[in-house]
């Protein structure tokens, strides 16, 4: 995880592409990372600048992100953006 938010610091966000960050619809993306206790998701929405607003973090257990999730990301990102 401290890797993957260095390369965020050194490479800027806007330079990191799979497998470290994925664009999921809109202006929502995924940041991934691995760790010893499993694969970790934060779904994440850039703002005004260069301002990021993780909106919602997850432990992913299958290859399908997790609608609930999605769902939960969707309606924060909405209050954020208004």
């Amino acid at each position: 995880m401290i890797r993957l938010l260095e390369m965020v610091e050194t490479l800027g966000l806007e330079n990191l592409h799979a497998p470290h960050a994925k664009h999921i619809e809109g202006k929502l993306w995924e940041l991934r990372a691995k760790a010893s206790g499993g694969i970790a998701r934060g779904l994440y929405v850039t703002t005004t600048g260069r301002k990021v607003v993780i909106l919602h973090v997850f432990v992913k257990k299958s290859q399908k992100t997790p609608s609930k999730a999605l769902d939960i990301a969707r309606n924060r990102m909405k209050e954020v953006l208004s």
